[in-house]
């Protein structure tokens, strides 16, 4: 079963009633009013297309962190349809960048499908201290309870006392299983054991946790390494997935981050967070353009729903729908 499916259907009942959470472009309030009023304030009305205009909209998506490289991209794409249609005015345009905005983005949109098999589909989590990793791993361990699959998590973080007791804390809440040993244990061997003891259980899905590191820290990165080479000995196609946790907030820092992890773990998946918290969301646009890795989800809140599948065009929407409806 994809957890996509199950999770966005989760997402449309949510929607359809009168009591529903938060709409997307709510809880992205922040990055919303940089597109809005900045980005795509100054194209508002009927406006002559001219250099100016063009220059101003350039500084604009760099501003709004979309990066250097997405913007160049983008804005060669929007001259040659400029040069090749009658687009007339900043109208015109404004929908044209809205369409750029999600074709960019439509590439990473892979949601994460955890499929039928005989051994546990083991999901690494990787990423930088503060990232929002062990919140990360509760709430997927949870939506994947809720569809209906079997889920164990290992404390690999074994470097810092309040990760293990966190998971802890979210196996506690949800009875899923945690395997954790002491303070400074070897991270790998954590992760062999759980991995184990998943197999032995028919477990359908392990978690792993890792220690937050920084990207710059080749040490720390060799250790990841060997994490996946000891799952290798248990499962050789082991970790079906590996996800980088990645804070909206750090902007451009987030990714560097995702490029240096990416060479050392050929990374499969990423998930965004803190996008309800930051006003630079436009890091999720720089992000595809330069890696392509799937975005498979991004979290906009501190509830267990708010870790939602990653869907461009929604996405897009929510950030650059000019209705002037209240917010």
């Amino acid at each position: 079963m994809g957890i996509f499916s199950f999770l966005k259907r989760q997402r449309d009942t949510r929607e359809e009633e009168p009591t529903s959470d938060a709409t997307l472009d709510k809880k992205l309030k922040r990055t919303r009013s940089t597109f809005k009023e900045n980005l795509l304030g100054f194209l508002r009305g009927k406006k002559p297309i001219d250099e100016e205009l063009l220059e101003e909209l350039e500084n604009q998506l760099i501003m709004a962190d979309v990066g250097v490289d997405a913007t160049t991209a983008i804005m060669e794409s929007l001259k040659e349809q400029i040069t090749r249609t009658d687009m007339a005015d900043s109208g015109g345009l404004q929908a044209a960048l809205q369409q750029e905005l999600k074709r960019l983005l439509e590439p990473v949109e892979q949601p994460l499908v955890i499929p039928d098999q005989s051994t546990p589909f083991v999901i690494l989590v990787v990423g930088v201290n503060g990232s929002g990793k062990t919140t990360t791993i509760g709430k997927l361990a949870k939506q994947l309870q809720l569809g209906g699959k079997s889920v164990m998590l290992a404390a690999g973080d074994t470097f810092r006392a309040a990760a293990v007791e966190q998971l802890q804390t979210w196996g506690e809440r949800n009875d899923v299983p945690v395997i954790a040993q002491q303070m400074g244990s070897d991270s790998a061997s954590v992760i062999f054991d759980a991995l184990q003891s998943a197999t032995a259980r028919n477990i359908d899905v392990l978690i792993a946790d890792t220690a937050g590191r920084l990207h710059t820290q080749a040490g720390l990165m060799d250790e990841l390494q060997k994490v996946k080479r000891v799952l290798g000995k248990v499962d050789s196609t082991a970790p079906h997935e590996t996800l980088i946790v990645l804070d909206g907030c750090t902007g451009q820092n987030a990714l560097s981050q995702a490029r240096e992890f990416h060479a050392v773990m050929n990374l499969t998946g990423l998930v965004i967070t803190k996008l309800d918290g930051t006003a630079k969301g436009g890091i999720v646009f720089a992000i595809a353009n330069t890696l392509g890795i799937p975005i498979r989800f991004i979290g906009v809140g501190e509830q267990v729903d708010d870790l939602e599948v990653f869907e461009a065009e929604r996405f897009v929407t929510a950030l650059t729908d000019m209705g002037d409806a209240e917010e």
